[in-house]
């Protein structure tokens, strides 16, 4: 994996991808419609906005945000949701966004080696709160792109999509109340540029291979396995593609299957 600049470059271009989809929309277009139920495309941006702000709080007020943890774990179903859908009408939201997103490159940067951030999920380095950072807002700029009906060019970026998909494999047992299995899986992706991306042992007995693209989908709960080619090897395996996610908090409900 790269170094923290090179990730937090990443980041800034995984958000000027978003960004330029978003800032030439009228009022009509920010009210459209995204995939995620009740949610238009403001909110999807507000929500990268609130987490963002929570981010750097994280990142540069720890006892700040052990407060917001006491606050959300009041609701933990809507607490996340609630703050983002109250700055989805800022008329300055797109603003807010921008400037968020440059100031958390610069708080994580300036985070010192070895920290771990509390987080609502498991603490995590600079590194993986800017990684999950990175995968959220490529997740939240499917919506959108799905939303407007755009097809967007798989990038190198998505190696950091793939990669905290892996790590968090355990957790998304965890957070189901499962015993997460003992042994590594084999996870053998097809970057966009035809590269092989892999992670685990390549004698593993459970395996999981396809797109590095559908494979992101699938963590990030933007679609259903039916909806893609990947293909598991092992019950094991084939579990995890079940409930797979990305991100920290709550399951989500995850995609129904488009096809049949």
């Amino acid at each position: 994996m790269s170094d923290l600049r090179t990730l937090l470059d990443d980041l800034l271009d995984e958000g000027a991808s978003l960004d330029a989809l978003v800032a030439p929309l009228t009022s009509d277009g920010w009210a459209t419609r995204t995939p995620a139920d009740g949610w238009v495309i403001a909110h999807q941006i507000a929500h990268l906005t609130w987490t963002d702000d929570a981010s750097i709080l994280a990142a540069t007020d720890p006892e700040g945000f052990q407060a917001l943890v006491g606050e959300a774990l009041k609701d933990p179903t809507g607490f996340v949701d609630k703050g983002a859908f109250e700055i989805a009408s800022d008329s300055d939201l797109l603003t807010r966004w921008r400037k968020g997103r440059l100031a958390l490159t610069q708080a994580l940067a300036a985070v010192p080696a070895g920290t771990k951030l509390q987080w609502f999920g498991p603490p995590m380095s600079p590194m993986s709160m800017a990684t999950a950072r990175l995968m959220e807002t490529w997740a939240h700029g499917q919506d959108v792109a799905d939303a407007l009906g755009t097809v967007r060019e798989p990038t190198a970026r998505l190696r950091h999509v793939a990669h905290i998909s892996v790590r968090t494999r355990d957790f998304a047992y965890q957070i189901r109340g499962l015993t997460p299995p003992s042994e590594q899986f084999y996870i053998e992706l097809t970057a966009p540029d035809g590269t092989l991306w892999t992670w685990g042992p390549p004698t593993a007995p459970q395996r999981v291979t396809g797109t590095a693209l559908d494979f992101c989908l699938l963590t990030t709960q933007r679609r259903h396995r039916a909806d893609t080619t990947l293909k598991a090897e092992g019950p094991d395996a084939t579990h995890w593609l079940t409930i797979a996610q990305a991100f920290a908090g709550l399951p989500g409900p995850g995609r129904t299957p488009a096809t049949t």
